[in-house]
């Protein structure tokens, strides 16, 4: 399946498949930071490499399967920019410098700019996309928030899990949003042919 010989009916689930997927993979990480990472270096360190690293494969997924990469620039500097910071944040650990709560922040504030960029221009052609916009709106404010933070004694790993945490609560609803839709249109055209 791709890009432009999506149906909006195949956009549609192809959307909320992506939010689920992205729902699903936020919440196992969350748990694993609360619980696991505390008590692991290594599963911390690891966390904090593949949350970026796995924001940008979504972004390009959804880049692919949305029409392709010039239908999509916000979400391809995303994912480039997702990328970047994947390899900072890995440089970072590896020196053992005590930045990583600043490359989050500039990354959350960048990703969620583009995150709203692309939600106002799907907003007309798909639905939920004003949970997105506030999602993206949040990551940025939260964003200020990890570079005032940084220096301080705050857990990395679990002050973004948080952040992580509410990532995870805006794909859901988003998911829900196209699925219930999706469902609400196909009993009006249910109703209106006589089959329900």
């Amino acid at each position: 399946m791709s890009d432009t010989n999506l149906s909006q009916f195949q956009r549609a689930a192809w959307l909320r498949k992506l939010y689920f997927t992205r729902a699903a993979f936020s919440f196992a990480w969350v748990a694993l930071a609360f619980t696991v990472a505390k008590g692991s270096p290594v599963v911390a360190t690891a966390l904090l490499v593949i949350y970026p690293a796995w924001d940008a494969l979504a972004n390009l997924w959804d880049a692919r399967m949305t029409g392709g990469a010039k239908a999509n620039p916000t979400q391809v500097l995303n994912a480039w920019m997702s990328a970047l910071v994947t390899v900072a944040v890995a440089v970072s650990l590896g020196l053992q410098l005590q930045v990583i709560l600043a490359i989050f922040g500039a990354w959350a504030i960048v990703a969620g700019l583009l995150q709203l960029a692309t939600a106002i221009r799907r907003r007309k052609s798909e639905r939920g996309q004003w949970v997105m916009m506030l999602s993206g709106a949040q990551s940025a404010l939260a964003g200020g928030f990890f570079v005032a933070q940084q220096g301080s004694a705050a857990p990395v790993v679990q002050t973004f899990a948080g952040y992580a945490a509410v990532g995870a609560v805006y794909f859901l609803i988003s998911g829900l949003v196209v699925l219930f839709r999706r469902a609400k249109k196909s009993m009006t055209r249910g109703f209106a042919s006589g089959e329900v």
